[in-house]
């Protein structure tokens, strides 16, 4: 089955959802990383954390429903911050 594009997505329709959608699964990347602090984990984690931060980037520039959009950009960035202390503490151990 193939994708109509002539139909926007619902992540087009709705930036900020997808941003909040982004942000939960960075967080469960960022867990995984966290509880197994192995290279491909925290590679993985940066790659959803960076997926959230365009969807961000999108959702600021359409501004709809930005309710919770400033609480979940300071969990993306928490999420950042805890994820480079992982990767410094993996690079300490090798």
């Amino acid at each position: 089955m193939t994708k109509d594009s002539g139909t926007p997505s619902w992540k087009q329709d709705h930036p900020s959802a997808h941003f909040s959608n982004s942000v939960q699964k960075a967080e469960r990347a960022v867990k995984q990383a966290m509880s197994h602090p192995e290279e491909i984990a925290i590679e993985h984690a940066f790659n959803s954390i960076a997926r959230a931060e365009n969807a961000y980037n999108n959702a600021e520039q359409y501004d709809e429903h930005m309710d919770g959009v400033p609480q979940h950009k300071e969990q993306l960035d928490l999420m950042k911050q805890q994820l480079n202390e992982v990767r410094d503490r993996l690079k300490e151990d090798q």
